[in-house]
């Protein structure tokens, strides 16, 4: 259930808020009666909304605002204020509030907006699965996808001011993902978010598609068109795969960011333009601007705030938190609920390349949602290609139904004892009683090691009968390594096949 906490010191508006909130059916509220309550309320509790008033004793809005921001910048804050007090709201909302809503409220209208703020906080929440890092002075600085308050602390940065951003990123990284989020959580939210790719248009068309063009302009031009930088005014322009930009394009897209004007082909008028620029490239611009095959004064315009986007086989330690992200996303989507992923399906993801990165994830745990009909995902539901790369061949019992216990333990982490520091070498025996012996008399490092790798994959073939494919996935040994080890040792699987 969406928690939200009512702040306003007259009891009647909280009693009305309240009312319209519960008669939705979709939240739980809560109330508090000045702003210090409000912060020690936000302290003590887990809220996913707080509704304030500005004018209020002890501590007003815009301060309690402040203090539940720095104790969770995840938790959105939407304003109340009286027509005397819209400056301050306006203010609030550079400060990190979504919106501010006048008094006296219209049920609808506060509805409406609390929609829209929780899907602003759910774009931010897909962004994380992107872990976008902030670049200034060439030094990273924030994003992670195991630090989700850095992720919002990002966006608000981003949102915040009306400069330019660039996006950097390979394909399927979530670079559009990451310009709507900013869009949506910016002032310009109410305006239009327009993207266009800009490797998909052709060159003799581009500059009638960006500033449009008059009728009779050229040879087809039957009627005067509106272009996208006109379209998005007041809004984001989002121009994917700026390195693809033809070199002319590029000379007028660095005018209108400096003048803020632009002239549609076929007029001699100028007009004004109040667009915010983001841009994004999976190119590498600085050796384009050295062959002069992209400006470089126009690469240290939309440079202004750049963003990183690492690629997916770059983080598969973060891969149990993503994976998470995507199931409450098509939860949400598809009405499932679907509790999380089983340990050898999460070990198959993470022997994947990823080559389509956070898009071709997002798509296998659809995928999976579709097919799947326990309440976990299970090996049996991951893509072909999945299992061919983990080198998984499906038996009668990866189709049966998890257990209770087995639900209670998805996702639990694999725990992977700490190698001994000592120098001395010794026995080590596993919980079955299998003991690697070392020989104290012959310390040599490389020999004491093949005896450990062989001693290990012999276990390892008789615990699954043999079965090249299981050993690897389990015994989580890349399938080509294991069989180069198999050969090197002499080791016949087949020997083990009935053990």
């Amino acid at each position: 259930m969406f928690k939200i906490l009512v702040v306003d010191d007259d009891p009647g508006l909280r009693l009305s808020v309240k009312s319209t909130l519960l008669s939705d059916g979709r939240f739980e509220v809560d109330e508090a009666f000045d702003g210090l309550n409000a912060v020690e309320k936000v302290k003590e509790n887990t809220y996913n909304m707080v509704l304030l008033d500005v004018d209020m004793p002890r501590m007003t809005g815009l301060e309690a605002m402040r203090e539940i921001k720095k104790h969770d910048p995840s938790i959105i804050t939407l304003i109340l204020t009286a027509f005397a007090n819209i400056d301050d709201a306006v203010r609030a909302v550079k400060e990190g509030a979504y919106n501010y809503v006048s008094k006296p409220i219209k049920g609808d209208d506060l509805v409406r907006l609390i929609d829209q703020s929780i899907q602003a906080a759910n774009l931010i929440s897909d962004v994380a699965a992107s872990a976008p890092i902030l670049m200034e002075a060439n030094r990273k600085m924030i994003g992670h996808t195991a630090q989700m308050k850095k992720v919002f602390h990002v966006i608000t940065r981003l949102s915040k001011v009306d400069t330019p951003v660039l996006i950097r990123g390979a394909s399927g990284t979530g670079k559009e993902l990451v310009a709507r989020a900013i869009h949506s959580n910016s002032p310009r939210k109410e305006g239009k978010f327009v993207a266009i790719n800009c490797a998909a248009i052709p060159e003799n068309l581009f500059e009638s598609e960006l500033f449009g063009h008059e009728k009779g302009a050229f040879t087809g031009a039957d009627q005067r068109k509106i272009g996208s930088f006109q379209y998005a005014e007041g809004g984001t322009l989002f121009l994917d795969e700026v390195g693809d930009m033809p070199p002319l394009m590029q000379v007028k897209l660095l005018r209108v960011l400096q003048e803020k004007v632009f002239s549609p082909v076929g007029s001699n008028r100028e007009i004004e333009t109040d667009v915010r620029i983001i841009a994004a490239t999976n190119r590498p611009l600085e050796d384009m601007f050295a062959k002069g095959e992209f400006r470089e004064d126009l690469y240290y315009r939309l440079n202004v705030m750049p963003i990183l986007l690492p690629e997916l086989k770059e983080r598969i330690d973060d891969l149990d938190q993503i994976v998470n992200q995507f199931i409450k996303k098509f939860n949400r989507i598809h009405g499932r609920e679907i509790v999380g992923i089983s340990k050898d399906a999460m070990e198959c993801l993470k022997k994947y390349d990823w080559p389509g990165n956070i898009r071709e994830l997002e798509n296998v745990i659809e995928h999976c949602f579709i097919l799947e009909e326990a309440k976990m995902i299970r090996i049996t539901s991951l893509p072909e290609n999945i299992l061919n790369a983990a080198g998984v061949e499906l038996s009668a019992a990866n189709y049966q139904m998890p257990s209770e216990s087995e639900l209670a333990k998805t996702q639990a982490p694999t725990t992977i004892p700490a190698s001994s520091q000592d120098d001395e070498l010794e026995d080590i025996t596993g919980d079955d009683g299998v003991s690697f012996s070392f020989d104290g008399n012959n310390l040599d490092f490389n020999r004491q090691k093949e005896q450990f790798e062989k001693e290990f994959i012999v276990k390892a073939l008789k615990t699954f009968k043999g079965r090249i494919n299981q050993t690897a996935l389990h015994a989580n040994i890349p399938k080509k390594t294991l069989l180069r080890k198999i050969e090197k040792y002499g080791i016949n699987a087949r020997d083990y096949v009935e053990s």
